[in-house]
C-alpha cells in the first residue's frame, strides 16, 4: 500500500490531537468511535474529525483499507473527503475533515432547519451519492455502492453542506458491470435496509435509492425511522398517512407552520414514495432524484404563497397529486384557489376546456 504513504501519519501526533483519547468521542459508528482533534501539521494546526476502531465491532482490516481505497481517490463536495489514515500496532485510525455542523439526525427535530434549508441539504446528499454510483463521473471509473445511507451517515459542515461519510461497508465494482451483486451476508442499519435486498441478498443501486428515501422521509417528517414504532414503522406509517390523505398526521408539525409551496411539497413527497417503491425496478436514479429535489427547490424559492395562515393550512397529498396530474389541462385553478377552497374544507374538481 505504497501509494498510500503520503497520507499516513504517526500515532504520536493522532494521540497529541485527542490527548491520547481521554476526550469524550463526539460520535459513535460502526467503525468505532468518532473523535474531535486538532492535528498539528507542517502546514499548520487543522480541527480534524478522527475515527478510531473499536476491535469489537463488525468492521476491521477489510473495511479500513476499502475505505483508504476508495475514499483517496474520490474527490466531490458531498463527499466527506479521507486526509490521513494511521496503522500503528493493532491502532485502526482514520481522520477526516471536520463537519462542524455534526449529522444529520440530530437536526431532523429543529425548528430552525427550516424546508428550505431541508431541501438544500437532501440535494447535496443525493448528488454525493449519484457521484458513487456513476462511474461516468467519479474518479475511479468505479460504480460504488454505498451499502449504509442513513441521517447519521450525512454530516453537515459550517455552511450546511452535506457530506455522505462512512464508506467502509460499500462495495465496487467495473464500470460495465450492470448486474447487480448478490451477497451472502447483509448489512447496513435496520430500517434503512432495502427489503428486497434484506429478503434475497441481491444488492443494487436501487438499494441505495430506498435507504435514502427513508432519510426523505425522516426529514420531512423530523424523527428518526427506528424511532417511530407506531402502524409498522415510518415507512408504512408514511404510505398509510399518503393512501388515506393525512398527510399533516405525520409531517414535522413545525415544518406545517412554515409557508411550504403544495408544488414543491409534492414534488418531494412523490420522489420520497418513488425511491421506496417495494418493486426495485419502479425507483428513480439518484440523477433522477436531484432533478425532482432541484425542481421542488426552485417551486419553493419562486413560491407566492397564499395569504392566509399557513399554521392551519391543511396537507392533501390527494389534491397535490390531482393538480400535478392535471398540469397539462388546458384550465388549471390558481394555487391560491385551491388553498383557499381547503382551508374551507370544500372538495375541488379540476375541469378541462
Amino acid at each position: 500500500m505504497d501509494e498510500f504513504s503520503h497520507l499516513e501519519i504517526p500515532l504520536e501526533v493522532v494521540k497529541a490531537a485527542t490527548n491520547n483519547f481521554t476526550d469524550k468521542p463526539i460520535g459513535y459508528g460502526g467503525f468505532g468511535a468518532v473523535y474531535k482533534g486538532e492535528l498539528l501539521l507542517p502546514t499548520g494546526p487543522r480541527t480534524v474529525a478522527i475515527k478510531r476502531l473499536d476491535r469489537k465491532s463488525m468492521q476491521g482490516n477489510v473495511e479500513f483499507w476499502k475505505e483508504i481505497l476508495m475514499l483517496s481517490d474520490l474527490e466531490h463536495e458531498n463527499l466527506s473527503p479521507l486526509l490521513h489514515f494511521c496503522r500503528e500496532g493493532d491502532e485502526r485510525i482514520l481522520v477526516y475533515e471536520y463537519a462542524s455542523g455534526g449529522s444529520l439526525d440530530k437536526h431532523l427535530d429543529k425548528a430552525s432547519l427550516t424546508y428550505l434549508n431541508r431541501l438544500k441539504i437532501c440535494i447535496g446528499a443525493a448528488k454525493g451519492i449519484a457521484y458513487l454510483h456513476d462511474p461516468k463521473i467519479n474518479t475511479q471509473q468505479q460504480r460504488v455502492l454505498h451499502r449504509d445511507i442513513k441521517s447519521s451517515n450525512i454530516l453537515l459542515d459550517d455552511k450546511m453542506t452535506a457530506k455522505v461519510s462512512d464508506l467502509g461497508l460499500s462495495k465496487f465494482g467495473p464500470a460495465n458491470q450492470a448486474r447487480p451483486y448478490i451477497v451472502s451476508n447483509v448489512v447496513g442499519t435496520p430500517g434503512y435496509i432495502d427489503p428486497v435486498y434484506l429478503e434475497t441478498g441481491i444488492l443494487s443501486k436501487e438499494s441505495d435509492v430506498y435507504s435514502f428515501g427513508v432519510v426523505l422521509l425522516e426529514v420531512i417528517c423530523g424523527r428518526l425511522c427506528f424511532k417511530y414504532d407506531k402502524d409498522g414503522g415510518l415507512v408504512n406509517a408514511w404510505k398509510n398517512c399518503c393512501d388515506e390523505d393525512r398527510l399533516d398526521d405525520i409531517i414535522f408539525p413545525d415544518l406545517i407552520k412554515q409557508r411550504m409551496d403544495q408544488q414543491s411539497l409534492w414534488t418531494y413527497v412523490n420522489i420520497a414514495k418513488r425511491c421506496l417503491n417495494r418493486n426495485s425496478k419502479e425507483r428513480p436514479t439518484m440523477t433522477k432524484v436531484i432533478k425532482e429535489l432541484e425542481f421542488a427547490l426552485h417551486l419553493q424559492l419562486n413560491s407566492k404563497h397564499d395569504k392566509a395562515n399557513p399554521s392551519k393550512m391543511p396537507i392533501s397529498y390527494r389534491l397535490m397529486e390531482e393538480f400535478n396530474n392535471h398540469q397539462d389541462a388546458k384550465v388549471l385553478p390558481s394555487k391560491g384557489r385551491i388553498l383557499r377552497r381547503l382551508l374551507k374544507g370544500v372538495n375541488f374538481e379540476v375541469k378541462t376546456l
